[in-house]
């Protein structure tokens, strides 16, 4: 049996070249430009809104959580005339990166770890490169890419932004499985 200790170095270097190619496809490649549209009346709109001083958080337009909910006929008026809306209102200024590269390398430690994980259950030492590779691969695509799909089901998420995040995931599943087909402990 693989012990998960073991596997250190190949959960740290996956996560590694995960950050360094997500890196390179969020700033060079140019794909990911349309995942959000810009609002019609853009300054309109955000003129309206600074006045509301709404606090930081997810929202949603008309709120049903209250007055008998979707059964609701004032509710249902509201939907009928709309907008519906789903936004999220983030701290004023301009987005601090530092903390989402952080999070988001850790997020990549914790996908190589669970990957590594399930693989240390399945495989002894020596297994062939294919294995290995198919195993992290899976799994590692799971953690990275099946998720997204839940954005676009419940919240109208653009399905082409979710397939192409998804997309990205198997990258960054294959990077991962081929650092530990690469890593594997043969003995």
């Amino acid at each position: 049996m693989v012990s998960l200790m073991s596997l250190w170095l190949p959960i740290l270097l996956s996560a590694i070249f995960v950050f360094i190619v997500s890196s390179i496809i969020h700033m060079m490649l140019p794909y990911h430009k349309s995942d959000f549209k810009k609002l019609p009346k853009e300054d309109e709109v955000m003129d309206a809104l600074r006045g509301f001083n709404i606090p930081e958080g997810d929202y949603f337009m008309p709120n049903a959580c209250e007055k008998g909910g979707m059964k609701n006929k004032e509710i249902q008026d509201k939907f009928a005339k709309g907008p519906v809306v789903m936004m999220t209102v983030m701290p004023t200024g301009m987005p601090k990166m530092t903390s989402s590269l952080i999070l988001w390398f850790f997020y990549s430690i914790i996908v190589s770890i669970l990957a590594a994980y399930v693989t240390t259950i399945a495989l002894p030492p020596n297994t062939h490169y294919m294995v290995v590779f198919r195993y992290i691969s899976s799994t590692a695509f799971i953690g990275y890419s099946i998720a997204l799909l839940q954005n676009s089901i419940w919240y109208n998420r653009n399905w082409g932004a979710t397939i192409k995040s998804m997309f990205d995931g198997l990258i960054y599943a294959l990077l991962t499985a081929g650092t530990f087909g690469w890593l594997w402990p043969k003995m």
